[in-house]
């Protein structure tokens, strides 16, 4: 089955099924993130007290973990309901943001990764370089790299190191998960634009993981692809931020197999060995 094919299969599965899907995620994101899963068909819970987030987890199809605006309470409550996906072998999510431009994010996002089994990183350029250079610095929760082809090696070392998939948003997105190699040509520059869509994407891959089974890598390529081909098509109608949005989520909640069929862009990569 191509990719074209997997991407149309698991879109289907998450409107038939309605997948939970667990977000600790920053307090800027939680609206937009609930409303994207949603519109994508997906049954989405914000769920952050130390108190129910391990039993939250335990029941839902995927975990997503979004370092945005942090806490001390809010990291504890990240490693108990990863410690519960792990054990229930359910897919963990993790979006570093702004990992690289503060000490604590970056210590954060370390520990999370080297006391949990995470599935998926998903971040932008700097946030993934930072976690294997130390020297990386992140504009904030922007970032100040390109997914250029020296961001391949650091990419595929992490994903190596800890067992996962890396997926990196840019210009072409970058997803590997080790060994092979994909790039994901769908997008629009304006989606940088709106506050809150890259943690949107995080959300969708969660959405996507969790009716993959085992094809995790193909399920985050499907995510990336399918989130920007909406952004292609919001574009179509609005080019402007705030009407944007409102054209993406209208797009992730219309855009069907035939967009995906039609429109995805996926760049075969290269193995590494």
């Amino acid at each position: 089955m191509d990719l074209k094919e997997t991407a149309a299969e698991l879109l289907g599965k998450i409107r038939t099924t309605a997948p939970l899907v667990h977000n600790i995620t920053n307090f800027v994101v939680m609206n937009s993130s609930a409303n994207i899963l949603l519109a994508l068909g997906a049954s989405p819970v914000m769920a952050h007290s130390r108190r129910e987030v391990k039993e939250m987890a335990a029941m839902a199809g995927a975990l997503v973990i979004n370092i945005g605006t942090l806490e001390e309470k809010w990291v504890e409550a990240m490693l108990l309901a990863a410690e519960a996906a792990n054990e229930k072998g359910i897919p963990v999510i993790l979006d570093p943001v702004g990992a690289g431009a503060t000490a604590y994010r970056s210590r954060v996002a370390e520990t999370i990764l080297q006391k949990t089994s995470v599935s998926v990183i998903r971040g932008n350029a700097s946030e993934v370089l930072s976690l294997a250079v130390a020297d990386v610095q992140t504009k904030g929760v922007d970032s100040s790299l390109s997914v250029s082809d020296e961001i391949v090696a650091p990419a595929v070392a992490i994903a190596r190191e800890h067992n996962c998939i890396v997926s990196i948003s840019g210009e072409k997105d970058l997803v590997t998960d080790g060994d092979r190699v994909l790039r994901v040509a769908n997008g629009v520059p304006l989606m940088t634009r709106v506050t809150g869509l890259g943690c949107g994407l995080s959300a969708v891959t969660g959405a996507f993981c969790s009716v993959a089974g085992e094809d995790l890598f193909n399920a985050v390529a499907a995510a990336f692809g399918f989130y920007g081909l909406c952004g292609e098509l919001a574009y179509e109608v609005s080019d402007r931020p705030g009407s944007f949005y409102v054209a993406f989520v209208d797009a992730i909640h219309a855009a069907g197999a035939g967009d995906i069929h039609t429109r995805l862009k996926i760049e075969s990569g290269q193995r590494n060995r």
